[in-house]
């Protein structure tokens, strides 16, 4: 799904001239699909466990990949950005400091016309004892002038902590932006910000990805070109896309698929086949991985 926007940007410049970079981990999963489905050739990837860079360099599947073993904190700011940017900060863990540390530096370097992807841990958490709450805990991880006066501890509840996240990283980035064009005159040549991804979905745990593209005020001719508005999981708010993983067997899957693309007012039907399954698929199923049965 991130693919399909990133497609858009050729409005900007050729994709294979963009670059990328990632936390790869042992699968390097990412830098797979851009380097085959974009054509992006020059990536990196920031890899904090360097006790086990035999068996990143192992996994590596490409030789245009440059792997970078140290915290995305003391790597980053090193990287140089002279290059347009696609930069997906995935992390496992969830909101603090150190992540917006990160926003910062890219925020403050990123060449106009850049992508910048976060992924967090939406979880709300565990009340430690009574003399805390989760708001507060909160309020310790990332600084307490960067949680909303408005928000409350019922406000952390399901998905509620997802959406509190968005704001705070939304309010990181146009924060700093504000900072830099502090230092431009030309008003045209100042940055804006247009949030293009916010999605929820579990992942053994709740998850966020929320980002969007960083560019000069006068290229917004090019960023209406792109059209983002036409991708119904594009959101522009804090009101998210969740993502669902239907329940369907592989024989159905392929029985869906003869079906699509459909009517969104009219949802295909399968005989015993839960319709909200059925619906949540045909939003997806072009995005949706291929699998295959074996008999062993």
């Amino acid at each position: 799904m991130i693919c399909e926007v990133i497609r858009r940007f050729s409005e900007f410049k050729l994709l294979e001239e963009y670059r990328y970079i990632g936390f790869g981990s042992y699968y390097f999963a990412d830098f797979s699909l851009f380097h085959k489905n974009l054509n992006i050739s020059l990536m990196h990837s920031i890899e904090q466990d360097g006790k086990n860079r035999d068996r990143f360099e192992t996994n590596q599947p490409f030789k245009c990949i440059e792997i970078h073993f140290g915290a995305s904190n003391h790597i980053l700011p090193k990287i140089g950005w002279t290059e347009e940017t696609i930069i997906w900060l995935d992390y496992d863990g969830v909101l603090d400091k150190s992540v917006l540390e990160d926003i910062q530096t890219v925020c403050t370097h990123a060449k106009f016309g850049s992508v910048l992807i976060i992924t967090v841990n939406a979880e709300a958490g565990e009340v430690p004892d009574k003399n805390s709450s989760r708001l507060q805990n909160l309020k310790n991880r990332v600084g307490e002038t960067k949680v909303p006066n408005r928000v409350k501890e019922k406000d952390l509840s399901q998905w509620g902590t997802a959406k509190v996240l968005r704001d705070i990283i939304h309010n990181e980035i146009e924060e700093i932006l504000v900072s830099r064009n502090g230092g431009i005159c030309d008003n045209s040549e100042k940055m804006s910000y247009r949030q293009l991804f916010n999605f929820n979905y579990s992942d053994n745990a709740k998850m966020l990805t929320v980002g969007g593209v960083i560019y000069q005020r006068n290229q917004k001719a090019q960023v209406d070109k792109c059209a983002f508005e036409r991708i119904p999981f594009v959101k522009s708010d804090n009101q998210p896309y969740l993502i669902e993983v239907p329940c369907l067997t592989y024989r159905e899957l392929r029985t869906l698929d003869k079906l699509l693309p459909a009517d969104p007012n009219c949802v295909p039907s399968l005989k015993g086949v839960p319709e909200k399954d059925i619906k949540i698929y045909s939003e997806v199923y072009r995005y949706f991985p291929n699998f295959a049965e074996a008999e062993l």
